[in-house]
């Protein structure tokens, strides 16, 4: 079993290709089930952020995809909460 992943250790999977058998790295958008996989949450917490315009989306059809941007602005956002919430 494996120790879940800090938010720095998810975010630089994000940004870096240390782990190309994991993500495919060259998708702009993915699902919002793929979304929860990369954040190491669920699914249905993933709706929960999206519903509470934590985590943006984009309408394709009757379905919704993820940017793999808004990934990492939520992560970068909950980064600096939680860096400025210990500071204080």
């Amino acid at each position: 079993m494996t120790a879940p992943r800090s938010a720095m250790a998810r975010l630089e999977l994000l940004k870096n290709d240390e782990n190309p058998q994991d993500f495919d790295l060259t998708l702009l958008a993915v699902t919002v089930e793929e979304a929860a996989r990369r954040l190491s949450i669920g699914r249905t917490t993933m709706y929960g952020l999206i519903r509470d315009g934590a985590v943006q989306t984009v309408p394709f059809g009757r379905s919704r995809r993820v940017p793999v941007q808004a990934l990492s602005d939520y992560l970068t956002q909950r980064m600096q909460a939680s860096s400025n919430h210990a500071a204080a």
